[in-house]
């Protein structure tokens, strides 16, 4: 099956994220061209997000210029290491609630920009 030209998040929400018209259940990176899951225990973050978990953006062509974080249903301060190392890397990011992170990669994607979107589901913690 054929990549499509742009992935489009069509909703999120506590069943998930739908992508394109596929349903993702767990926590997933959104590209351009591609979703795939994200192997990350978001009940660890903001601690489980390191350089290593992000090894597909860093990978993934043409290179991404700006990484979208949505962790779920509020924004967490990322640690300094972590955001140094991206800076390192070339790649901006952007922490937000995996809502606000939807709708940013779904705009910038369709301006042609060079974005990623790194999302965990948006189920409240009871």
């Amino acid at each position: 099956m054929a990549r499509p030209l742009r992935q489009i998040i069509d909703s999120y929400g506590e069943e998930g994220f739908t992508v394109s018209g596929h349903l993702w259940r767990c926590p997933i990176l959104v590209f351009a061209g591609q979703t795939q899951a994200w192997e990350i225990d978001g009940e660890k973050m903001p601690d489980a997000l390191t350089i290593s978990s992000l090894a597909p953006v860093f990978d993934y062509e043409p290179a991404i210029e700006l990484l979208l974080i949505g962790l779920g249903p509020s924004i967490l301060a990322l640690p300094e290491i972590f955001r140094g190392g991206m800076k390192e890397r070339g790649v901006a990011i952007e922490p937000l609630d995996s809502g606000a992170a939807c709708r940013t990669f779904n705009l910038l994607s369709m301006e042609g920009r060079r974005v990623a979107a790194a999302l965990l589901p948006v189920l409240e913690k009871t």
